[in-house]
């Protein structure tokens, strides 16, 4: 039985830390927005936009900054230091997710080059390489015909070999990041554990960046210390969170989209069969699949340095705010009543998603990870194209976050 949404004894609406009816909570943030109190895990209450308008105004709005300096629930103590969910909140601004204005525009041209449309495209021939070696390892576990968990053995390793071999370290280390990420994504992780989890993650960037400044290389962390704007370049800090929003938004984005993709095509089949005959592009699978399942639930956090007014509703000096994807797709504003948006379809011609966030912010990850769908998806039915779920579609978990929309596994069988 699903678990049933819930509001706390203020009205505002109670998000699952383990995520167990996700199509009822975002239909429920969409009905109560366009901008809703809800309530984080640990009794963290702020605001969400949850409609389409209103979230491409308020991504845009200068008096909304990533600068925690201005949350009053935070400074004033009642949002801990413990608070698990901070770890995606930049406690500095050192990073293009944590900054704003003047300052976030310097660091886009200081980071542009090793963000490029070229850079992405160079990596292409390798992407298709590092797919075929990731199938060829399932062949074996395809012959046998045992369940597969497709998320642990292509969905992750694809995008952590491309973000290793963008920043030049080594394969043994991918598990490491991968254990690390899980925690820190995880809306349950302990006070202590997220504080070790943090620091860890710190020293190993450190490390690559002495790594890095000892042996250059053609790699992303060689180009973000050598990046000169007139002059100017960017502090081993602003390396440092520079590469952890890489793997936080080239990643685990990544690996979302093509586990969301698998489910949904094999779950929809009629709609996997236009794609089949060729009269739905794979670019269009990858569009609707970030569009009705999006990788990232809720972005976190923006803060008002001033009240702003939405839709009869007052973010006050002060207040947070996230931005709800999930719910933001199921806008009937935007993409019709018909098909509903609660339905995945690849015939769909009104609206555009902006899971990938939209304007300065917008993810810097966001090519990378169109690109290794648009290139891994094919391959992998071209080489399983009976593949299907090992499970009912319904026995499939979230992993607990609020923030990621990332199933814990994906069993699949290769070859039934």
């Amino acid at each position: 039985m699903p678990c049933p949404v819930q509001h706390n004894s203020d009205g505002a609406l109670v998000l699952d830390p383990y995520v167990r009816n996700l199509p009822a909570e975002r239909e429920a943030l969409y009905a109560e927005g366009p901008l809703t109190r809800v309530e984080l895990p640990g009794e963290v209450t702020v605001w969400s936009v949850t409609h389409h308008e209103e979230a491409k105004a308020l991504l845009t709005d200068s008096r909304l900054v990533k600068d925690m300096a201005h949350w009053a629930d935070f400074q004033e103590g009642r949002v801990p230091r413990t608070w698990p969910l901070l770890s995606v909140i930049p406690p500095t601004p050192t990073n293009l997710l944590g900054t704003d204005g003047k300052e976030h525009k310097r660091l886009r041209l200081l980071t542009a080059k090793a963000f490029s449309a070229r850079r992405t495209e160079r990596l292409r021939p390798r992407v298709e390489e590092i797919t075929a070696e990731l199938l060829d390892a399932l062949e074996a576990k395809a012959a046998s015909g045992e369940p597969v968990d497709l998320k642990e053995e292509f969905a992750f390793k694809l995008p952590m070999n491309v973000i290793g071999e963008l920043y030049g370290v080594p394969d043994a280390q991918h598990g490491y990041l991968k254990d690390m990420y899980v925690k820190f994504f995880s809306s349950v992780t302990g006070p202590e554990e997220f504080l070790e989890t943090y620091a860890a993650l710190e020293r190993y960037y450190d490390d690559i960046i002495a790594l890095k400044r000892a042996q250059p290389g053609d790699d992303l962390t060689t180009e973000l210390l050598e990046a000169d704007e007139d002059g100017d370049s960017l502090s081993d800090l602003e390396v440092r969170g520079t590469l952890q929003v890489v793997v936080a938004a080239g990643h685990e984005t990544t690996v979302n989209l093509l586990c969301n993709a698998v489910r949904a095509l094999l779950t929809h089949p009629e709609q996997f069969e236009l794609v089949k005959k060729g009269e739905v592009s794979w670019d269009t699978v990858v569009e609707e699949v970030l569009r009705y399942d999006p990788p990232t639930s809720n972005f976190i956090m923006r803060f008002a340095t001033e009240d702003v007014e939405v839709g009869g509703k007052t973010i006050k000096k002060g207040d947070a705010l996230m931005v709800s994807y999930g719910a933001i797709s199921r806008d009937r504003a935007e993409h019709g009543e018909e098909p509903h948006p609660d339905t995945f379809d690849l015939t769909r011609t009104k609206g555009r998603h902006i899971s990938f966030g939209y304007g300065p912010h917008v993810c810097p990850g966001a090519p990378l990870a169109r690109m290794e769908g648009q290139i891994a998806l094919p391959m992998l039915f071209e080489r399983f194209p009976d593949l299907k779920l090992a499970v009912a579609d319904e026995e499939l978990k979230n992993h607990p976050s609020v923030v990621v929309n990332s199933l814990q596994d994906l069993p699949v069988i290769l070859r039934p």
